[in-house]
């Protein structure tokens, strides 16, 4: 156990830095800080140290120099059970330094408000950094606070001790503060580099229950609770990850002027529609598959309402997503005590892919690519209807989400049915038919979308016959002018994307 006796603080964010600061005014611990931070802390009638006092040295360069001097990192860094490093601090007049407090610029958040080069190398944080490597590798007698988001850890700490750590909890924090310095220095080799080398940092580890299968172990690297608030319902397990990451992505693909429903399965769409009411929107989505909606991923783009919450509470499902519910709706589903309940905060997920597979890692972009009318080469005689466009466009997006090989029917805004993940583009199709059969759909007037190429125009022959009348699909075929002829002699429109999008 090691009671902190003094502090250096210097954060870039300031933000809920208050109690910790009362904290340690009540323990009469000693706060060293200097620039803009010490002049916060000054505010709050708290008293302060400035560093130049310590260093005899002012801050230089425009602020770029305050703390790199021995008389700082020698505080820091100093072993207390080494009889030669306190001779060395006696002769040289540095005092000991407990606690290390940081909280780096925020080059990334730089990087992504568009800035200019000059002011994103200034975000190049080298005195933080610097407090935080040494802090951590002297865990054993300093304790490292590497960011604002473990103030709250701290803050308990110091409560439940009276003002002291012990080296378990240094550990723990030495651990983030070289995973957080890690992924800054990460951040910044990106941006040097380029997409040509890749740094991976796999951020905080959750142990899951299990992984895929329950003989597997699982992990997932990543904080969750920057993207959603679980209101009710069990640990969200491995499957549930790739099901909520399926369904976040689809709904990704559609803006929220009108209400839209998707249910998943195994991270494919297997009923998605958009209607004037949310409920509406559920029922024609539930409609185009409901056995396998039984144990599904249900999503929704906005706010949950009673009417819909109450039909949704008959199906078994694992998952319900919307970004707020309503306090009676939220209720009803609450019935059912394991059911994870999401609120979605952000829609924001990883532009990266990343797969192990023999023995190394495959990285790629993400498919960000969603097609547009824009976008859209129509190449037959027959031209598509404005509400045939926006089905095509529809069947597009939910093309691009689903595993390939797999062909996509859409009507008045509806998945009526996909086939998914099948070997050749002619199975996929052939499944979709079926299940839409099977569930009662007319396939007259269909849309039919494609996530790659026509390598004969058996697909669009097989559709046609079955009553389908526009089609959707990337072209670049050597044999495109076969799908083009067969449309042009039977009155099938067809338009060309541009734009693959296989998902393995």
């Amino acid at each position: 156990m090691k009671t902190i006796k003094s502090a250096l603080i210097s954060v870039f964010d300031k933000s809920n830095l208050d109690a910790i600061l009362t904290l340690l005014s009540q323990h009469d611990v000693t706060i060293y800080s200097t620039g803009g931070t010490r002049t916060f802390i000054e505010d709050k009638g708290i008293k302060v140290e400035p560093v130049e006092d310590l260093t005899d040295y002012p801050s230089i360069l425009g602020g770029r120099v305050k703390t790199l001097h021995p008389k700082v990192f020698g505080g820091i860094l100093s072993r207390r059970d080494n009889p030669s490093d306190k001779k060395e601090l006696t002769t040289y007049s540095i005092p000991e330094i407990d606690l290390v407090i940081v909280d780096l610029y925020p080059f990334e958040d730089t990087l992504k408000s568009g800035a200019s080069h000059e002011d994103i190398i200034e975000k190049i944080d080298i005195g933080g950094i610097s407090l935080i490597r040494a802090a951590a590798k002297n865990y054993k007698d300093v304790v490292i606070v590497p960011s604002k988001n473990e103030y709250s850890f701290l803050q308990e700490i110091l409560t439940k001790n009276n003002g002291a750590t012990t080296i378990e909890e240094r550990k723990v924090l030495a651990g983030k503060s070289f995973q957080i310095s890690s992924a800054y220095d990460a951040a910044i080799n990106g941006y040097f580099t380029g997409s040509t080398n890749k740094t991976i940092v796999l951020g905080k580890p959750n142990e899951l229950r299990y992984g895929e299968n329950p003989h597997q172990k699982g992990v997932f690297y990543g904080n969750l609770d920057e993207i959603f608030e679980q209101l009710h319902g069990k640990a969200i397990s491995y499957n549930n990850l790739l099901d909520i990451d399926g369904a976040v992505s689809i709904m990704n693909e559609f803006d929220n002027s009108k209400p839209a429903f998707a249910i998943l399965k195994h991270n494919n769409a297997c009923g998605m529609a958009i209607r004037d009411t949310l409920t509406e929107a559920y029922e024609a989505a539930l409609a185009a598959d409901p056995v396998s909606a039984f144990g599904g991923i249900l999503i929704a783009n906005i706010k949950m309402d009673l009417a819909t919450a109450s039909k949704i509470n008959s199906l078994f499902c694992e998952v319900v997503i919307a970004p707020d519910f309503d306090i009676e709706a939220l209720e009803v589903l609450k019935t059912k005590k394991n059911r994870i309940i999401l609120k979605q905060k952000s829609n924001s997920i990883a532009n990266d892919q990343v797969r192990t597979i023999l023995n190394g890692i495959l990285w790629q972009d993400k498919d960000l690519k969603t097609d547009k009318k824009s976008d859209l080469k129509t190449v037959t005689k027959t031209k598509p209807s404005d509400i045939e466009i926006d089905d095509l466009i529809f069947a597009s997006k939910l093309c691009k989400n689903t595993k390939s090989n797999t062909i996509v029917l859409v009507k008045n805004q509806q998945l009526i049915a996909s086939g998914t993940g099948q070997t050749s583009r002619v199975d996929a199709l052939n499944q979709a038919i079926e299940k839409a059969e099977k569930f009662g759909f007319d396939l007259k007037g269909v849309s039919m979308a494609s996530d790659a190429f026509f390598p004969f125009p058996d697909c669009v022959e097989i559709a046609h016959k079955k009553g389908i009348l526009s089609v959707i699909q990337p072209g670049g075929s050597i044999k495109d002018q076969l799908s083009i002829d067969y449309c042009n002699q039977h009155g099938v429109s067809m338009v060309f994307s541009g734009t693959r999008h296989f998902k393995h």
